[in-house]
């Protein structure tokens, strides 16, 4: 998957770009504040239907105006081209589009545009909740097992059902019961599409941190919800009387996680900041090459501020990466010439370089500008 053309109105202080990305490599410069940021964050956007800064949509829409429209064409890995569009609208209204048609949800979007995002909030896997690791976790299986959405979308609908019951002041047992074996069925099956993905994961993941960080006793675990040696129908019972005390499922798919230590100790208290920077980096580049090893398509990276994440040698490192995976890359910094010497000499790509100024995005041909 690639995108081949990148249209943005209104997003922040964006008000009016148009560019033909490279297929390979993409990097954008300019001084903070100029919108380089805004640009990876319109990517993500198209495939995600959310901003990876903000939850809130106001924001994101820049103040003189009502809306803001992202369009985008990928060019799709059968050789076909594929526009794809959301716009959102100041009151909250939203709108995805795909093929010249409206989808129901973002989701449907996601499929066509596979997007990795590297930068200061990754460290979240490390530091944030559960939550945001249950996420990478199913960003990999939502791509690669397409029975997967269904069963997700389900249990959400299932669990709120029950949970409605659960805080009721009476319970019949038998109104709570179809729910229990939907939830019961719908849990066993997210839980095994994540441990077939996980599997694969971990064995491209070992290879890959010998390459980033040189630390051993590194390990991940999967941790599925609930008691691992109970089966889910046992512990919906034994949980219920603590379940209707606070009127809420208390384990099941929807509390898993994904826990990385070090030799057994949390590694985000272990690590320094830059072995972190490390290890998530090796994380994100893991579920790339994994998604293209089970899928045969290739996922989008964006990665903001590079030089700000990474020193010289690591930034080398990361870069031969993505070389070798041979995927699209958009990659923000402040410092033109410090985007370009992590590429130079280092691979035989000659990356397309765009500025950024004011809201305003100018491709650089040959220390020239092409305005857009």
């Amino acid at each position: 998957m690639t995108l081949k053309r990148l249209f943005i109105q209104n997003l922040r202080n964006l008000e009016g770009v148009d560019i033909t990305p490279s297929l390979q490599v993409n990097l954008i410069y300019g001084e903070n504040g100029s919108g380089k940021t805004s640009v990876l964050e319109a990517i993500n956007l198209l495939a995600l239907g959310r901003s990876f800064r903000s939850h809130k949509h106001k924001p994101l829409i820049n103040h003189q105006q009502s809306s803001f429209t992202v369009f985008g064409r990928v060019h799709t890995d059968d050789e076909s081209d594929v526009p794809i569009g959301i716009s959102r609208h100041m009151d909250g209204e939203a709108s995805f589009k795909a093929n010249g048609v409206l989808v129901p949800s973002a989701a449907d979007l996601a499929a066509y545009l596979p997007v990795q995002v590297i930068n200061s909030d990754t460290f979240l896997l490390l530091e944030g909740s559960p939550k945001v690791r249950r996420q990478f976790i199913d960003w990999l299986v939502f791509h690669v097992e397409p029975n997967f959405f269904p069963a997700w979308k389900a249990i959400q609908r299932c669990l709120k059902h029950r949970n409605s019951l659960l805080r009721r002041d009476r319970i019949d047992p038998f109104e709570l019961a179809p729910w229990d074996k939907e939830l019961v069925d719908l849990t066993n099956k997210i839980h095994e599409f994540r441990t077939q993905c996980m599997a694969h994961f971990n064995e491209t993941f070992a290879v890959l941190l010998k390459e980033f960080i040189n630390i051993d006793g590194i390990a991940l675990g999967y941790y599925r919800g609930w008691d691992k040696d109970k089966a889910y129908t046992d512990v919906l019972a034994d949980s219920l009387e603590r379940d209707k005390r606070q009127g809420y499922t208390h384990a099941g798919s929807h509390r898993a996680d994904l826990k990385i230590t070090v030799n057994g100790l949390d590694a985000a208290e272990v690590l320094s900041r830059g072995q972190q920077k490390l290890l998530v980096c090796a994380l994100k580049i893991a579920q790339g090459y994994v998604f293209t090893r089970i899928t045969g398509r290739k996922s989008i990276y964006l990665v903001d501020d590079l030089p700000a994440e990474l020193d010289e040698k690591h930034r080398a490192l990361l870069v031969h990466w993505l070389d070798t995976m041979n995927t699209q890359v958009f990659i923000t910094g402040v410092d033109s010439e410090t985007l370009l010497s992590s590429w130079r000499d280092k691979t035989k790509i000659t990356p397309k370089m765009f500025h950024v100024e004011q809201g305003r995005v100018t491709e650089v041909v040959n220390s020239s500008v092409i305005a857009q």
